[in-house]
């Protein structure tokens, strides 16, 4: 019974717990079913909110597409003026292309023509320019004629360039402390014009010209200067002196212009540098170059070297009883033929252009200088470089010219002179000319005739006060100065024809005498500083070479050669 009993309570448990759940279940049902409804007001809502956002999504869409279809409107109402724009601007450019190019070829066609003008402008010109020259040529071989026939002395100019020492001592202080560098006031207006700018303070400037047979500016070379020279030279081997001497103040460029570079320790010049040669030893390789065509043994050359120093002539060659040179003095007199020897001055007797430059060169550096406020190495001394050039030719053919015996034979291209034996033996002599062994006894066998070629570095005149010399430079400055006056006033009295001519007031013109008085070509090189503080000197050299190139000495006489007949 309690079996059943306590499965019938068991009952009840379970009836009344499926009752709980039950009313469980109904209440979970109820709360499903109001989810449900909640889901679907959700749903409900969710939708219309969807439907309100897609309508509003949409009309915002159709407002863009609206905006953007009256933009694009717009831009085609834009493209379509831009490309009428751009058309037009086209057209335009086209249009100016075309015209451009029409210009361009009309220009090209007037260039053309033009070009052809100038082409046969620059031909006419060529032209012009050649007969220019041939005429110059034709006026200065005119001009050379009648120099020869009236015996005029050639004048040419040389302006040397600005220096580094125009603007280091000497130049003055003005009175501000400023110093007075240098201003060039002479130029070569052309190859025969010296132009000169004359200025005073408070003054206009005025221009000056002077009228040479050449002028060389300060461009120039050496090779430009012995190129006028050169032609000279052929004289001498025709029976003519020549003389060519360099004036000028100091520190002018005449020794340079005369023997070129200097070595600083002496007068010497450098032969390492054959285009800065200077006139003399340039003159020297002409002449052997000249005897080198010539029959061997026709020809020998001697040289001698002097200088005028403060009125006294010192022979630079001259040896002592060790065979070393000294410098002798010696005296300079008129012989009975009214022409001017140097009694036992030195003849060295020299066979090629090397020879040459070691005998002057040896002599060079007993040659005098001292330094001024000018010029560092002023030469104190007249230099006088004698060649003198004997032609042997035989005397027992008769019946040709001598130019034909000389055109038949056949020229020696070694630039050296073959020389008579007896002239071999004895080199060097200190004797006049009457017992030199180039005065050869005259027979029947053998004919001399002697021609001198003088080459001259002078002294250059100086201002005192500029050099700022003193004592026994001063004395030297007197004598050059004095010795350079006397040879203007030679100059002068030749040139007024006056019937003495004072050769003697100076041993220098006294030396000069046959050269100057007309015995031979002369050519005076003027050597000007273009410095403004030379301007007096300048002036002063300007107008030595012009006086100089009026005189009239008569035509300059040639040396007679013996007629001959070719050589059986």
């Amino acid at each position: 019974m309690n079996h059943v009993k306590t499965k019938e309570e068991r009952i009840v448990v379970l009836e009344t717990e499926n009752a709980v759940l039950h009313l469980k279940l109904a209440e979970y049902q109820g709360l499903a079913g109001r989810s449900t409804n909640e889901v679907l007001q959700l749903y409900s809502a969710h939708g219309q909110q969807q439907k309100l956002q897609r309508r509003s999504v949409v009309t915002q869409l159709h407002g863009a597409i609206k905006r953007l279809k009256e933009d694009l409107k717009s831009l085609r109402s834009f493209a379509l003026k831009l490309s009428k724009e751009f058309q037009r601007q086209s057209e335009t450019y086209l249009y100016q292309v075309l015209t451009a190019v029409q210009g361009i070829q009309l220009q090209n066609e007037a260039m053309q023509m033009f070009q052809i003008k100038a082409l046969d402008l620059q031909q006419s010109l060529q032209e012009v320019t050649e007969r220019y020259e041939k005429e110059k040529q034709k006026r200065r071989a005119l001009h050379n004629s009648l120099v020869e026939l009236r015996g005029n002395i050639r004048v040419h100019c040389r302006i040397r360039p600005l220096l580094p020492f125009d603007n280091a001592a000497g130049h003055s202080i003005s009175q501000d402390g400023q110093r007075n560098f240098s201003e060039k006031v002479v130029y070569a207006a052309d190859d025969e014009t010296v132009l000169v700018k004359c200025s005073r303070p408070g003054h206009a400037s005025i221009n000056k010209t002077f009228q040479f047979e050449r002028v060389y500016n300060a461009s120039e070379s050496q090779d430009t200067v012995f190129a006028d020279v050169a032609p000279l030279l052929t004289s001498l081997l025709d029976g003519y002196n020549v003389c060519i001497m360099a004036y000028g103040q100091t520190g002018s460029g005449k020794t340079y212009t005369m023997l070129g570079p200097q070595l600083e320790e002496n007068f010497a010049f450098s032969i390492e540098d054959e285009s800065e040669l200077g006139i003399i030893p340039r003159a020297t390789q002409e002449v052997f170059r000249l005897i080198s065509e010539k029959p061997p043994g026709s020809y020998w050359v001697e040289v001698s070297v002097v200088e005028v120093y403060n009125n006294e002539i010192f022979d630079l060659l001259a040896k002592d009883s060790c065979g070393k040179l000294f410098g002798v003095k010696r005296d300079v007199i008129t012989t009975r033929e009214g022409k001017s020897d140097v009694p036992l001055l030195t003849y060295e007797t020299v066979e090629n252009a090397s020879e040459f430059f070691h005998l002057v060169n040896k002599g060079l550096q007993l040659r005098v200088r001292h330094p001024t406020l000018v010029h560092a190495h002023s030469s104190r001394s007249h230099l006088v470089v004698t060649l003198t050039i004997t032609t042997v030719v035989s005397g027992d053919n008769f019946g040709t010219s001598w130019e034909d015996e000389q055109i038949s034979q056949r020229p020696n291209k070694e630039v050296s002179c073959t020389f008579p034996q007896k002239i071999k033996d004895n080199k060097s002599t200190s004797s006049s000319r009457a017992s030199s062994p180039v005065q050869l006894e005259a027979t029947e066998k053998m004919k001399q005739v002697k021609t001198r070629l003088q080459l001259v570095d002078l002294a250059g005149s100086e201002c005192v006060g500029m050099s700022g010399v003193t004592g026994a430079a001063l004395r030297e400055t007197s004598f050059i100065n004095r010795s350079l006056s006397a040879l203007a006033d030679v100059l002068g009295a030749i040139a007024e024809q006056r019937p003495h001519i004072p050769y003697r007031n100076s041993k220098l013109t006294h030396l000069l005498q046959d050269s100057v008085g007309g015995d031979a070509k002369l050519l005076v090189m003027l050597c000007i500083s273009p410095d403004q503080r030379y301007l007096t000197e300048s002036m002063q050299s300007l107008g030595f070479g012009t006086r100089a190139r009026q005189v009239q000495r008569g035509q300059v006489k040639k040396k007679s050669f013996p007629v001959l007949s070719k050589a059986k």
